[in-house]
């Protein structure tokens, strides 16, 4: 393990940048804490006394280099990362050091691979994007599930969110998403990614015991199209959401998550089920376990671990399938998930 290695947490403050803090220092990493409010660092460096604080914005680059001045990698944890991934990505690149981030943004995800792949490459640089619960975890099941194949017809990623309490940073990351493809959906059909108008299906999905069948909104498409294709041979990759959480999201009465247990996790409770198929053959993947947003600190952690302490299988910009090796990924995370596999 890389420990007391620093690592800045840029939107430190905010509901995940205080998981992944939490997490870093338990896993023996000494986190810096940036973010573009003074005010609410210095509240959490009360928290964490000890802990160094760099406010910086993503538009001044002194503030950006020296937030990452002595850091060994950088967990960019502050949406809408169509603002911020770039600026930060490019302060990485400066500072030689790797960088994950917890983007669900499909737009700010395809950014990445498409303005930063050729240099993050040459450069022998990682740079990780959607290392979270929405992209990363749906590509180590969908990687693990293909295991020996080499392609494969269709990849369905199915949630089964017992409810969804979206944070405000969720909310203003969907607003951007839904500006920048002016309101139209999107999904991954015939090897690209594709945008519609089209009505979402309600359709039943069997969830592995004891969750079920469901009803799920078909063509929800999540981070996952742009993380699976990335790297796994695959002309479909299609994605779909529990409607109990669909509503949750769509109510913008919907209340921010609510702490019930020591470690600040919600009472939500999911399960994302892994379909992937070639001919008439079927392989499955599926993880269990509570808050989306909790498990993502373990996730993105676990990944900056993995890249420090030289578990890697390429360089460049790479999703969390194509960059470690899936199957053992997921074993390490058996604290925070309930992981099957059937081949």
């Amino acid at each position: 393990m890389a420990a007391r290695q620093t690592v800045t947490v840029y939107g430190a403050y905010g509901h995940t940048g205080r998981f992944v803090v939490t997490h870093l220092r338990e896993r023996g990493f000494v986190p810096l804490l940036s973010g573009r409010d003074p005010r609410k660092l210095r509240v959490l460096a009360e928290e964490h006394p000890g802990l160094d604080v760099r406010p910086a914005a993503v538009d001044d680059l002194v503030s950006l280099d020296r937030a990452l001045d002595g850091a060994a990698a950088v967990i960019n944890c502050a949406g809408p990362f169509a603002t911020t991934a770039a600026p930060l990505i490019e302060a990485s690149l400066r500072a030689r050091i790797p960088y994950v981030d917890v983007a669900a943004e499909i737009e700010a995800n395809t950014d990445t691979f498409r303005l930063f792949g050729d240099r993050a490459r040459d450069a022998g640089a990682v740079i990780v994007p959607a290392m979270a619960f929405y992209g990363g975890l749906g590509d180590l099941l969908a990687t693990t599930a293909m295991g020996d194949w080499t392609e494969a017809d269709e990849v369905h990623v199915a949630y089964g969110l017992s409810s969804w309490h979206p944070t405000e940073g969720t909310r203003a990351a969907g607003r951007v998403s839904a500006e920048r493809r002016e309101g139209r959906r999107v999904r991954f059909t015939n090897g690209r990614l594709d945008h519609h108008n089209d009505d979402l299906p309600t359709l039943k999905w069997s969830f592995p015991d004891p969750l079920g069948t469901r009803t799920v909104i078909g063509e929800f498409t999540m981070a996952d199209v742009v993380t699976v294709p990335s790297h796994l041979a695959v002309r479909e990759v299609r994605s779909y959401m529990s409607t109990e959480a669909a509503g949750g999201l769509a109510d913008p009465d919907t209340p921010a998550p609510v702490a019930v247990d020591e470690h600040g996790r919600s009472a939500q409770t999911f399960v994302v089920d892994v379909v992937v198929r070639s001919g008439g053959t079927e392989r499955r993947a599926s993880a269990a376990g509570q808050d989306i947003y909790a498990v993502t600190a373990p996730l993105a952690v676990e990944a900056v671990d993995r890249i420090l302490t030289g578990r890697t299988h390429a360089v460049g910009v790479v999703s969390a399938g194509e960059v470690f090796d899936a199957p053992d990924f997921l074993r390490a995370l058996s604290s925070y998930l309930s992981v099957d596999v059937r081949p």
